[in-house]
């Protein structure tokens, strides 16, 4: 058989040369290439295609149109998910062009809620591969592995272990779904090239038996091993992103308390790396509540906060909010921590009770006697802000909720546990059992509520305001870390972005359809913290703003241009 014959193109807005091969087939196989009907005549005598693709040449636009209209005939949410990972594994740009056109509709479907679903059954739906999986039968063989990724160039890097994916437990190797989904939301939320992204999952067992005796279950089929052989596994899985990507952001994501906050203490200070359920989880509910002081007029420091769940992600809100009452008011870390009750599994968070604590929980721990339910510790608190992070739906009952009103005119409520099915309570029940007096804030998205001819809007605390701009930017001023105060600016940042209209709204967070804006907003704030303090890996462009714009893709399709042989 002849050798099939390469030639090199150049793609427009590209620096760097594409190698493809002239016969067509594999260009129309590769989502980072393909255009499908877009390819024009030029390109098609150039690449191959003539007759493999149907003659006439459309526009982007028409490609949508077409992608909406099969979308449409979809009525499960499952099978929408299904249909749009489809388009994401035939085409890319025009997958990303349709995405960022409907982020409200779609966003949902592509990560929270739909996700949840897509993670259980993942399995069961598995159609091609995305990422890399490594397990722990790959030790010693992760560098090596890494070379089968022909990607030189990575930016972002998402990882789970698959533990503790939303609030729905271990998935194992099915929680490949969420670095998929995080990653499809950095590109069409932060501007993050496709190309450049790569969703990995760290396979170290499953302790979920309903996943082990599923015969289609494709990660490992044995139990979670020691913490020893684990972190050796990450060990080298860091030590190779080094070598192989050494300029990569690695985002930890949904991992168990006990490996979230170890991990992110002993790299963060390391390599370019963070905890999106922690950092990015704390920055998102903090700007939310700073819009809460607006509607209410009040202060950080004036407030009373429950949490009910006590995990990675309690702490990390947690200590966003202390940072931000610091900051506002003077007061010391440990005043501003006294504005705070932790309730976990077996109840209030106390110092001196019959059990162990988690070392992330010790400083938030209160010197009182100890309170096994919600109920009895807000009447004992008296709190004015009610946080749910327990992953317990519908924890939050009419009692809990109406007894918020007898401390505060305008409670905060915010049910900030994934999927819907976690969410502590719904916008409806918030808005109706306070007749309207509640500022509420969800994790996943609830409809608009209509009572009394007026409209509730709720505030949707979603992650996708927060990483995205801040993996933007210290991706692209290669930044040496990642440090909770460009964290904060990201939620104070967030925050000025709410309009006095969407306020009047009861909304807490600005239009999701602004986000390519927010992001950017976002990475300008972090690249001028990393050029302040030092952190950068490049010369201060002249234009924070002009070089931030630039550096963010496009979904829109480029000319192969041949070059030289």
């Amino acid at each position: 058989m002849a050798m099939v014959k390469k030639r090199r193109y150049h793609l427009e807005h590209r620096d760097d040369p594409l190698e493809v091969i002239v016969r067509g087939t594999d260009i129309l196989n590769e989502p980072l290439l393909n255009k499908g009907t877009a390819f024009s005549e030029e390109e098609r005598d150039q690449l191959g295609l003539r007759g493999l693709v149907p003659p006439k040449v459309t526009a982007i636009e028409e490609q949508v149109i077409r992608v909406l209209e099969n979308y449409g005939r979809k009525t499960d949410p499952l099978e929408k998910f299904i249909f749009l990972a489809s388009l994401h594994d035939r085409n890319e740009t025009l997958y990303y062009k349709v995405l960022t056109e409907n982020l409200m509709e779609m966003t949902p479907i592509v990560y929270t809620p739909v996700v949840g679903d897509a993670c259980q059954q993942f399995g069961h739906i598995y159609r091609k591969n995305r990422g890399m999986y490594l397990s722990l039968n790959d030790k010693g063989q992760i560098r090596r592995m890494f070379d089968n990724w022909k990607q030189d160039e990575i930016d972002i890097i998402v990882i789970s272990d698959g533990s503790r994916i939303l609030g729905l437990g271990d998935l194992g190797a099915n929680g490949m779904g969420i670095p998929i989904g995080k990653l499809a939301l950095y590109v069409a939320g932060g501007g993050i090239f496709p190309c450049k992204t790569l969703p990995i999952l760290l396979d170290a067992g499953t302790n979920n038996q309903d996943l082990l005796d599923d015969p289609l279950y494709l990660g490992l089929h044995q139990k979670r091993g020691s913490d020893e052989e684990y972190y050796a596994l990450v060990d080298e899985f860091v030590n190779a992103v080094q070598d192989r990507w050494p300029k990569a952001l690695i985002q930890w994501e949904d991992f168990t308390n006990n490996h979230a906050f170890p991990l992110l203490n002993k790299y963060r200070d390391k390599v370019l790396c963070f905890n999106d359920d922690i950092q990015g989880t704390g920055a998102v509910a903090l700007s939310g509540l700073l819009g809460g002081m607006r509607m209410k007029g009040e202060k950080l420091a004036e407030q009373r906060i429950i949490f009910y769940g006590a995990g990675s992600a309690a702490v990390g809100i947690a200590d966003m909010i202390v940072a931000g009452i610091v900051e506002e008011s003077g007061m010391t870390e440990k005043e501003a921590r006294k504005l705070f009750w932790l309730i976990d599994s077996q109840g209030l968070v106390i110092k001196n009770g019959s059990r162990p604590l988690q070392d992330h929980k010790v400083l938030y721990a209160r010197d009182e006697e100890p309170i096994d339910n919600l109920l009895a510790v807000i009447k004992s608190a008296k709190p004015t802000i009610l946080v749910g992070v327990s992953g317990q739906g519908q924890s939050f009952t009419k009692d809990v909720v109406q007894e918020m009103l007898n401390y505060s005119e305008q409670p905060i409520i915010f049910a900030l546990s994934n999927p819907t099915s976690k969410s502590e309570c719904s916008a409806e029940q918030a808005y109706h059992w306070t007749d309207g007096k509640a500022i509420f804030a969800s994790g996943s998205p609830f409809d608009p509520v209509r009572m009394k001819g007026k409209i509730y809007v709720p505030g949707q605390g979603n992650n996708m305001f927060i990483f995205p701009g801040v993996g933007l930017g210290a991706s692209i001023c290669q930044a040496k870390k990642v440090t909770d105060a460009m964290f904060y600016a990201a939620a104070k940042t967030l925050a000025e972005m709410v309009t006095e209209e969407e306020l009047s709204l009861r909304t807490v967070y600005p239009d999701l359809r602004k986000i390519r804006k927010i992001s950017a907003t976002i990475a300008v704030g972090v690249c001028e913290m990393a050029f302040d303090n030092g952190l950068a890996g490049i010369e201060r462009p002249a234009d924070i703003a002009a070089f931030v714009e630039g550096k963010m893709f496009q979904p829109q399709y480029s000319k192969y241009v041949a070059a030289s042989e």
